[in-house]
């Protein structure tokens, strides 16, 4: 190994490479498990490899730890990671746990476990960086900060007991929205649900925008009606109605009810249209400007910071007014397009002549097949006053043309559905059906190779 002690947090996210520099995955927790007066004895790393599939690394596979990276011999074990009994996650489980000072000085919260490896070559937590309760009132002040071995502190509660949620939401608070979604899908329920009570209306949004629409129920049904509309204002149209839709009809309206009128009208008018249609899978906030609008300024609104990629790539050009449904639809102008002229140049000059609207009835198959045939990532929408109401993204389809349980397969799950569902995209039948993953339970001993 070519590091004595590594801090937990920080090993969050880090790439997994082979020897040969290919990378195989990225760290998403350390794994331990208790002993008697001893520290815990590292095991593994729980890896994350591409197709979100969860698999174990044996401690003995790592061969260095440094400058970001993790380096393994090769041989990854690809079955799905499953946690078994006396195995503790260090950052999903023990980071916010609250500690006793051996001495009786106090109690402290876990905020970060440092594990290295000893003479023999094993590895076991070394040492604990605690946070004592803030003494001052000011909502500022923070309390002193330490590091301790294990020794020095005892747990003040049975291992498994829910953790800070506060600080597992600072441990990911760099993460993805997808990544952090997969994360609290991995959370036992109570914990899960004890995040996202903590995470701010946006951020929760934004997770739960990246889960299986029956995770989004569960959710969302244990927040209050005030949480829940103020987060639902904060997702995209098309989400919020999806979700809105599987919601009980009383509590759907009333939720509706409670959220901002023009977010609302926005997500009712969306739930008008089949699941199916161009106008049930559009969402309503494209960049629309005017004729005059110039280069320059459709660069400016295409630059911001939340704008989702797909919608970033073109901007749409009508009639006043200029929210959906606007005035007469005129056209779209795409990024690249508006890069090869100067910054004064009106957008009205630029239009694709060439691309066609769709009307909010058509099916998803022939708006799948207009995005493959011209290699585009958005399609317009308009309703039978040639109105623009919307765009229809690729991300928007590939969510209807995948399982819906698609978040949780691996690569090699859905190799087969893939070239079904090109082939249903050419015909124009569109699966539908929900596939079920099953578990497996794990028994007997890990096996690490």
């Amino acid at each position: 190994m070519s590091a004595t002690r590594v801090f937990v947090a920080r090993l969050a996210g880090c790439a997994v490479f082979d020897p040969a520099g290919d990378r195989v995955g990225k760290v998403r927790d350390v794994l331990v498990v208790y002993r008697n007066a001893d520290a815990p004895r590292v095991v593994g790393l729980i890896v994350e490899i591409p197709g979100k599939r969860r698999v174990f690394v044996s401690i003995g596979r790592v061969t260095s730890v440094s400058a970001g990276q993790v380096i393994t011999t090769g041989l990854i074990n690809v079955r799905r990671f499953e946690q078994r009994g006396g195995e503790v996650r260090v950052i999903a489980e023990m980071l916010g746990r609250r500690v006793l000072f051996a001495d009786r000085s106090g109690e402290a919260i876990v905020e970060d476990v440092a594990i290295g490896e000893d003479a023999s070559g094993d590895w076991q937590v070394t040492q604990l960086f605690v946070r004592r309760p803030r003494t001052g009132a000011s909502p500022f002040a923070k309390g002193a900060t330490a590091f301790v071995t294990w020794n020095e502190v005892r747990e003040s509660a049975a291992v498994g007991e829910a953790q800070s949620a506060e600080q597992l939401i600072a441990t990911y608070s760099e993460m993805k929205p997808a990544d952090l979604a997969n994360t609290l899908l991995d959370l036992p329920e109570e914990r899960r649900h004890e995040v996202a009570e903590e995470l701010s209306d946006d951020r929760l949004a934004d997770v739960l925008e990246e889960m299986p629409e029956s995770d989004q129920v569960e959710i969302i049904g244990r927040l209050d009606d005030d949480r829940a509309a103020d987060v639902l204002d904060q997702m995209q149209p098309d989400d919020a109605a999806d979700l809105i839709a599987q919601l009980p009809e009383a509590r759907g309206e009333h939720l509706l009810e409670l959220m901002e009128p023009e977010e609302a009208d926005d997500v009712r008018m969306l739930l008008s249209y089949g699941p199916d249609t161009a106008g049930g899978l559009m969402t309503t906030e494209p960049i629309i400007v005017s004729a005059d609008a110039t280069v320059a300024e459709g660069l400016a609104l295409i630059r911001r910071h939340e704008l989702a990629p797909a919608l970033g790539a073109a901007v749409c050009v009508t009639l006043p007014p200029y929210e959906p449904p606007t005035g007469r639809f005129l056209g779209m102008v795409h990024f690249q397009r508006m890069l090869r002229y100067p910054p004064h140049e009106r957008l009205g000059t630029l239009l694709d002549q060439g691309l066609e609207p769709v009307t909010t009835d058509a099916s998803a198959a022939e708006v799948s097949r207009i995005l493959a045939s011209y290699n585009l990532v958005s399609v317009p929408v308009v309703d039978d006053n040639h109105r623009l109401v919307g765009v229809v993204t690729i991300d928007d389809i590939l969510d209807y043309l995948l399982p819906d349980d698609w978040r949780s397969h691996t690569d090699d799950d859905h190799h087969g559905k893939r070239a079904a569902a090109r082939s249903q995209l050419k015909t124009g039948s569109i699966p539908v059906q929900s596939i079920q993953n099953g578990r497996r339970s794990a028994r007997g001993t890990r096996n690490e190779n």
